[in-house]
């Protein structure tokens, strides 16, 4: 019995092994600069982006948004308020008045498991980021 055991438990140890940690020992701010690596700031902060334009959004542990905007553009939000509720896996909720997410917008976090919520977060300006053009 004891052999089987030590076969079974081999894969866990070998996945739990810190060369196959990957991307989650990186910290928030790594995995937000390699998320826009190959995008470039591309003009000044804006306060509100179309929400009929957003395709995806990524949420960076207690450090940002990244709203996918499609054609090679990217808005980085880093919070104004409530970045510490900003949990990888939670999902955003935002209740706008207006066609636009704005810098004034307040969303509300909850766990995507519980369904209960987590924090909200006040949002800070939208700095666009476009894909970098290749060298010639």
């Amino acid at each position: 019995m004891k052999p089987r055991f030590a076969l079974l438990a081999l894969p866990l140890a070998l996945a739990l092994t810190p060369a196959n940690a990957g991307a989650a020992d990186r910290t928030p701010e790594a995995r937000l600069a390699e998320h826009l690596k190959g995008y470039e700031p591309s003009g000044p902060p804006t306060r509100c982006i179309p929400l009929r334009n957003i395709r995806s959004s990524q949420i960076f542990d207690r450090t940002a948004i990244v709203y996918d905007m499609g054609g090679g553009l990217r808005y980085l939000n880093r919070p104004s308020s409530g970045e510490s509720s900003l949990r990888r896996g939670d999902v955003m909720v935002t209740d706008t008045r207006s066609p636009d997410l704005c810098s004034i917008d307040i969303v509300r976090m909850y766990d995507s498991a519980s369904r209960m919520q987590t924090g909200f977060v006040g949002l800070g300006e939208f700095i666009p980021y476009r894909k970098a053009k290749a060298p010639k």
